[in-house]
């Protein structure tokens, strides 16, 4: 593996400056720079900075962004269980299980692709703490085989009250999902987060590693045996985060990452075997998100084909990839049909409420089937023609760079980076006085009174996250009432972790700096 990436980054990094060029000549139909000069690991640390802003209860002594303070800490109490950690999805105090399941997935997925760029960025140990803040939550809330718990809090009254997650006065009711009451969507995606995470840590923390697989497999095997949506099962989360794709994706996704965790050829069959009555090589998508995952199995199962092993299962695997490369062909503008629009600044808009989240992933999986390509010496042919993997990073690239200032606003869209970003986030912690600053009470009412309605900048930077974004024509109103546009949520972060880590590793490699073995063994 290690050589391959070495492989990739020394074949990537003399055409880095001609991705550059080719992207000023695309910018001639734009009245903005497309080929800003970017730091992209500083852009990778504020990313992986903004997950401790997110963290849910007793806060570490190590803890860096200081305006935050311990919170939940009687999570799970009412129900008999330990629901304490974790993480809040976004602006809100509620803990909703899939969502961060799917950022614990990504994150993981961008640390196994790209280590070797994030140890040379010194991310390492930071990335690996904001993994194991969500798997140690994920081990606490599978109380038992069958069991997990999938919801604290709820949006309906959290919603009711604007207040610092270390004075929150409302529900911490506690959903589950068992045997009687199914959710193969949370169960899978979680099941899919631990056996990535377990590929992580299998160096640093064997042990860790194997209790995570443990998790995993009975999780997949929980989810899988009692099938169901988890929003039929948890009515609560229906206005929040419904499973509108249904379970059958994240099953797929959860075999598919026990199969990279294991090498157990029964999760591989039961890719193959269910490839078309789950819809993984029958569903055409146009976007990837924590809710709709078969473009992240249509990927991985491409992927596969590199692999001599894998040949007698050309048939199926061939179909996957004529999945994904319909999704790459879409955002690249290449289908006759069915292509991504793109805003007049050239940003891919999927739909109004939280665009950026579509982008980010879109971004990551660009990435990795560029280098799935140019590792394998192949094209992609798309009905408009044929495509190089410099082609399709190229395109990656340009989408990071407009997030990150390349646009008709000039903005940056990930908080705390450049000169000019979102001041005004839907948060209720970084829009309320900090609790270090003041540990007087801050009420329901009193938060939206004194603080939600303030014209006036957050009083604490909501570094590295990533906010909703601007509408189709590339506008953006910085407004803390404006959530569909400034509310910023994890999984919009995580999936740009691996995308920063590539590019940073990029530069270092073009402008000469190699990573010293030492430092890796350091870390």
């Amino acid at each position: 593996m290690e050589n391959k990436k070495q492989g990739i980054v020394q074949r990537h990094s003399n055409k880095f400056l001609q991705l550059c060029f080719a992207l000023l000549l695309l910018s001639s139909f734009a009245f903005f720079p497309l080929c800003q000069s970017f730091d992209y690991g500083e852009a990778l640390s504020k990313g992986l900075l903004y997950f401790e802003s997110q963290r849910s209860g007793h806060l570490p002594h190590n803890q860096r962004v200081t305006w935050r303070h311990h919170s939940g800490l009687t999570d799970g109490l009412e129900q008999g269980v330990d629901l304490v950690g974790g993480y809040y999805d976004a602006g809100d105090n509620v803990k909703f299980g899939l969502p961060m399941a799917f950022t614990i997935t990504m994150l993981s997925w961008g640390v196994i692709e790209y280590e070797e760029e994030i140890v040379g960025a010194g991310e390492f140990g930071h990335a690996l703490e904001a993994i194991k803040w969500g798997t140690d939550y994920f081990i606490k809330a599978h109380t038992q085989p069958n069991v997990l718990w999938a919801e604290v809090g709820d949006g309906d009254t959290d919603h009711y009250c604007w207040q610092r997650p270390e004075d929150m006065t409302t529900s911490r009711h506690a959903y589950k999902v068992n045997a009687n009451n199914p959710g193969s969507d949370v169960a899978g995606e979680t099941a899919a987060a631990m056996a990535a995470a377990s590929i992580v840590f299998r160096e640093t923390n064997p042990h860790y590693s194997h209790l995570l697989l443990h998790h995993a497999q009975q999780l997949f095997e929980f989810g899988d045996k009692y099938r169901g949506k988890y929003d039929e099962s948890i009515g609560v989360v229906k206005g929040y985060y419904a499973s509108f794709s249904g379970y059958m994706d994240e099953l797929l996704w959860a075999a598919l990452w026990l199969y990279k965790a294991t090498d157990n050829e029964e999760y591989l069959k039961y890719v193959l075997e269910k490839a078309h009555s789950f819809g993984g090589i029958t569903w055409t998508m146009t976007e990837f998100s924590w809710d709709v995952k078969y473009v992240g199995v249509q990927i991985i199962a491409s992927m596969l084909l590199m692999e001599e092993k894998h040949k007698k299962h050309k048939h199926i695997l061939e179909q996957y990839r004529s999945k994904a490369e319909h999704y790459v062909c879409a955002c690249l503008n290449k289908n006759n049909v069915s292509n991504v629009e793109r805003t007049p600044g050239g940003l891919l808009y999927i739909r109004q409420w939280n665009n950026m989240q579509y982008v980010s992933s879109a971004s990551f999986l660009l990435t990795i089937y560029s280098d799935y390509l140019q590792a394998s010496n192949q094209k992609l042919n798309c009905h408009k023609g044929e495509v190089g993997p410099d082609e399709i990073f190229s395109f990656a690239k340009s989408q990071v760079d407009y997030i990150l200032g390349s646009n008709p606003m000039a903005m940056s869209y990930l908080v705390g980076y450049g000169p000019k970003y979102p001041q005004r986030v839907h948060h209720r912690g970084a829009s309320t006085e900090s609790y270090k600053g003041n540990k007087g009470f801050i009420g329901c009412t009193q938060g939206y009174d004194n603080w939600y309605g303030r014209s006036g900048p957050n009083p604490n930077v909501l570094v590295g996250a990533l906010v909703g974004g601007p509408d189709s024509k590339d506008q953006f109103r910085d407004q803390r009432s404006n959530f569909i546009q400034t509310e910023a949520c994890t999984y919009n972060t995580a999936t740009l972790i691996g995308v920063f880590a590539k590019l940073h590793g990029l530069q270092q490699a073009e402008n000469g700096i190699s990573v010293s073995p030492a430092l890796i063994a350091s870390s």
